[in-house]
């Protein structure tokens, strides 16, 4: 079943969305979507076409992204932001038929096709059609003829993703119309999460990312709420929407949560509407959830998902789950927590969270390689996350196998150490990653992000280690930095350190 006919119909006087002050009614909405549908089934779009959409957080981006979902297509969102030569190999990859650029991928878009040597043309080699936002809106899609909702089969893949990339180069992970809604049906049947039509749900984390795209714009328009489109500026703008538009649902990485906390120009006062604080898409800084509690009387609850798995793993909402935990699988999922040979490990242990249910991606695009190494044969997906489990089955992330630091035969887990690190009252952030070192195989380097213009000492950070930590996990080198690299949503990228 097509995922769009899921969006049971709402009142059409009711707000769908709320863009630079613009409000759009559910049914206006719908009409723009269906004349988008029926223009790119005129100009010869068939079901399973692929169509790349690169926009901002606006209308030109939900109607498209609706419109390929109505008319069976497959949307491929990228970054509007990417450098050209990233956004050549994504489209070189997906090969799509038509290119949705609203007014924010212009610029990028237009360096693409400008672009000399082989990557350019074969990378826009595929497309068709190009329709191009010419202020709010692309009056070319305008002027097409309503269609119904396609009839697709549950399987029928709905988006491509690209990860992340924090190990190796991105990859298009496919998701299905059933991964999409078997994730919505998890989120729905949790109480703690489930968005209701009076509910106002920000957006200003990218719509090209699964925790944007499907854990905020898809729950927004299952549940019938008002959804608040923008983009991340700084702390007092997000601050200034939600108080402006009332917002009940803030959901965002620990990035736009540790700018809220930090900021000294936003007030409780601003933060006051919020009813369901979500962190996700990298680890939460206890300090962070503690900090927020305390000056916005916020319950900030973390959860944990990725992009194979449409977003949803476990939430801590609704539950008991100790600060620094993920919380709970949802209902429908099964997960397990494994050595290196695939065994359970003890309660307490890290070990890599396999998860099995109907959220789990098929597979990457084209990429029958990729796909096998991070699947097993009974369904399993291997997600490269370590975590341990506590008794009352409450999970919390270590770090990622890939980030591994062996050093002189022993496994260090960066996120370990920066836990320590950030518990440094002159520490802002860090980040901890290996070198080689000869004969020891590895030495562990941690860049640092101080508070204020005073980093401390080497020996100061040296000795405040080794009393926490084993010596060989303690950091043999400093790098002080004004920040760290992060992807799309928020996830420290330690492989732009090595």
């Amino acid at each position: 079943m097509n995922l769009a006919e899921r969006f049971a119909p709402h009142p059409p006087s009711n707000t769908a969305l709320i863009c630079d002050g613009r409000e759009t009614t559910y049914g206006a909405l719908a009409e723009r979507v269906g004349r988008w549908h029926g223009q790119l089934e005129a100009d010869g779009l068939v079901a399973g076409d692929r169509v790349v959409i690169l926009a901002g957080n606006t209308e030109v981006f939900l109607s498209a992204y609706l419109a390929c979902l109505s008319g069976g297509l497959i949307a491929v969102p990228l970054n509007p932001a990417a450098p050209p030569p990233e956004l050549a190999r994504e489209l070189k990859y997906v090969e799509p038929r038509a290119v949705i650029v609203g007014a924010r991928g212009l610029p990028a878009w237009g360096e693409v096709c400008a672009q000399m040597g082989s990557d350019g043309p074969a990378a826009t080699a595929s497309v068709e059609k190009v329709y191009e936002a010419d202020g709010l809106l692309i009056p070319e899609l305008e002027k097409g003829t309503p269609r119904p909702v396609t009839s697709v089969a549950d399987d029928h893949p709905a988006i491509l993703l690209f990860t992340s990339g924090t190990a190796g180069l991105p990859k298009p992970a496919i998701l299905t119309h059933d991964n999409l809604w078997a994730s919505l049906q998890a989120l729905m049947a949790t109480r703690e999460t489930m968005a209701e039509e009076s509910h106002v749900t920000l957006a200003v984390i990218p719509l090209f990312h699964i925790f944007g795209l499907n854990v905020i714009i898809n729950l927004s328009l299952m549940a019938g709420a008002t959804m608040v489109l923008g983009e991340f500026v700084n702390a007092k703008h997000t601050a200034e929407l939600i108080a402006d538009n009332g917002a009940t649902i803030v959901a965002g990485p620990p990035t736009l949560w540790s700018a809220l906390l930090n900021d000294p120009s936003v007030s409780a006062d601003d933060m006051g509407t919020v009813s369901i604080a979500v962190s996700g898409a990298s680890k939460l800084d206890p300090r962070v959830k503690i900090g927020i509690a305390e000056r916005f009387r916020i319950d900030l609850r973390e959860g944990y998902g990725l992009t194979e798995t449409s977003g949803t793993v476990t939430t801590a909402m609704g539950t008991d789950a100790p600060t620094g935990s993920v919380g709970k699988m949802f209902p429908g999922l099964e997960l397990r927590v494994v050595d290196s040979q695939g065994d359970d490990v003890y309660i307490g242990d890290p070990g890599e969270v396999w998860v099995r249910g109907r959220v789990v991606s098929p597979g990457y695009w084209n990429d029958d390689e990729a796909t096998a190494r991070t699947r097993t044969e009974d369904g399993w997906l291997k997600t490269g996350d370590m975590a341990v489990v506590d008794d009352e089955g409450n999970l919390a992330i270590v770090d990622r196998m890939k980030d591994l630091i062996i050093v002189s035969g022993f496994n260090v887990h960066p996120g370990e150490v920066e836990s320590i690190l950030n518990r440094h009252p002159a520490v802002q952030q860090s980040a901890v990653v290996g070198e080689s070192d000869g004969a020891m195989g590895e030495r562990i380097v941690a860049h640092i992000v101080p508070i204020g213009d005073q980093p401390p000492s080497e020996d100061v950070l040296i000795d405040f280690c080794r009393g926490e930590l084993a010596r060989y996990k303690v950091p043999k080198r400093f790098v002080f930095t004004d920040s760290l690299p992060t992807g799309l949503g928020g996830k420290l990228l330690r492989n732009k350190l090595v």
